[in-house]
């Protein structure tokens, strides 16, 4: 690694943080997630309603999908932050997105024409879209999950220090 560079190889100075974003697939893996817990309960509360035969072992297969499904949930956002995949470093000097394999994409502020973003709140999904318009590069999108994740913030005023719009 050279001098005066972080562990990408880009020389953009020390890291501010990292935090995870997502693409259009862990945006749809967002609401089938919710989707499924959110049937998975509605068979639980109807089988402890009705008490059809044979509820005990369907209320223990509905019961072990919801726990698979935090399970995995809890499982892949720890292992996703350990190995660095789908995450947003953010540096003095522009940023750093990983892709799902762990690439990086650097981006330097100099680059930067435009910073668009979009919310969406819902009961199924909650994201805010930020997209990337460089000069001369192709435009860059993500997604950082959540109602208020701690990006949007971080990211808007790094942007705002660097004179993007």
């Amino acid at each position: 690694m050279r001098a005066g560079t972080n562990r990408f190889g880009v020389g953009f100075g020390e890291a501010y943080g990292d935090y995870p974003v997502a693409g259009v697939a862990g945006a749809l893996a967002q609401v089938a997630r919710r989707l499924i817990i959110g049937l998975s309960l509605a068979l639980i509360v109807a089988l402890a309603v009705d008490r059809p035969s044979g509820a005990f072992v369907k209320g223990v297969v509905a019961t072990s999908v919801v726990i698979v499904m935090v399970g995995l949930r809890w499982a892949w956002g720890r292992l996703s932050a350990r190995w660095g995949l789908r995450r947003c470093y953010l540096y003095p000097g522009g940023l750093v997105l990983t892709d799902i394999v762990g690439r990086p994409r650097a981006v330097a502020w100099e680059q930067v024409a435009a910073l668009n973003t979009l919310s969406g709140q819902s009961l199924f999904m909650s994201f805010h879209r930020f997209e990337i318009v460089r000069r001369g590069y192709r435009t860059v999108a993500f997604l950082a999950m959540g109602a208020q994740p701690p990006l949007v913030a971080q990211l808007l005023g790094r942007a705002a220090e660097n004179g993007v719009r």
